[in-house]
């Protein structure tokens, strides 16, 4: 990251303040949030171009995921299209939006968990998003060690739990017994 950052910058643990602390720093009118393990498109420019032309304030992109195995684009597919019709976007999905409507909205959540699907919510009570259809490729890893079938419901599990109002913090707890390699990294970054 060092090599290819204008600035690095140091926040306490926690994606949803990392993000947000990201965001104060950003110079531009646009924020674009991107996981470390998320690649952009290589047609990036004409994906830029496309934000400036678009009456959109904010958007997101498809999803592509890195293994060749069938099953994973069948994944995409609905993840796209969950996206595409519901209007929320996961964190994979490289979430962009101006910094005007961002800072309105008072940023990330400071919740542990489904910050990005809590943005996402508030972002689409202001307007349609721009669904960049370049899509941004991001790692099947977890998938492929955890197994599909069990990421999948895990993470329908945790995403019904929220919608029903379950505590964003009981949820991280779920998430990382369920995934405890993620829980290991998770300690080293903290």
């Amino acid at each position: 990251a060092r090599a290819g950052a204008d600035k690095i910058v140091v926040s306490k643990p926690g994606r949803a303040g990392q993000m947000n602390a990201g965001a104060r720093e950003a110079t531009g009118q646009w924020l674009l949030f991107l996981h470390a393990d998320t690649r952009l498109p290589e047609n990036m420019a004409d994906v830029i171009t496309a934000w400036e032309f678009s009456h959109s304030a904010w958007g997101f992109f498809f999803v592509r995921l890195d293994s060749p195995r069938m099953v994973f684009r069948i994944i995409e597919r609905l993840m796209n299209w969950r996206s595409y019709y519901s209007r929320i976007a996961t964190g994979d999905q490289s979430l962009f939006v101006k910094r005007e409507l961002f800072e309105r909205l008072g940023g990330y959540a400071d919740i542990p968990l489904m910050e990005d699907i809590e943005l996402s919510k508030r972002l689409r009570r202001t307007g349609r998003p721009l669904v960049a259809l370049a899509r941004a490729t991001t790692s099947a890893r977890k998938w492929e060690r955890e197994g599909v079938v069990s990421t999948v419901l895990l993470m329908w599990r945790l995403r019904l739990a929220y919608f029903f109002g379950a505590d964003p913090a009981e949820l991280v707890r779920k998430y990382y017994r369920a995934n405890p390699v993620d829980n290991e990294d998770r300690e080293h970054r903290e």
